[in-house]
């Protein structure tokens, strides 16, 4: 019964982090060609993609929790038993606990990369103002 619950949670974890790639790829591959403007976006894009799934089953498949069911820590401490209660539980918290953590990863991810377009832009501004100046300054001298 442990191994079938594992690779139930593995599975849904899974399931889970690919739909949030999926939903999250056209946003991504827009801020990533916005900011990096080169080939070298799709391969940021892509190590996004690859961290989600990481971060998505390490954080829905608990190994510590689930190890509930198969060692007692102390001689006093009972096995817990998978009951379809706690089948249900243990769906429940993989779905939360892989959607938290994906959350927390794209959370640094777009804070940083709100920081890199504030500068991306800045420099955006400040040559296309030098660009005006040199135009009316040519424009000016004829």
């Amino acid at each position: 019964m442990f191994y079938t619950l594992l690779l139930v949670t593995f599975g849904l974890a899974s399931l889970v982090s690919g739909l949030v790639a999926w939903a999250f790829y056209r946003p991504l591959k827009a801020i990533f060609q916005r900011i990096i403007q080169d080939a070298i976006s799709s391969a940021w894009q892509k190590y996004i993609l690859f961290a989600t799934f990481v971060v998505g089953i390490s954080g829905g498949v608990r190994i510590y929790q689930l190890e509930r069911y198969i060692t007692a820590h102390n001689k006093d401490q009972k096995l817990l038993t998978l009951t379809p209660e706690r089948w249900m539980i243990e769906v429940y918290r993989t779905i939360i606990e892989t959607l938290q953590s994906i959350a927390w990863m794209y959370l640094i991810v777009f804070i940083f990369a709100l920081i890199a377009y504030v500068i991306v832009r800045g420099f955006e501004i400040k040559h296309s103002v030098k660009s005006a100046q040199a135009a009316s300054k040519t424009s000016r001298d004829e």
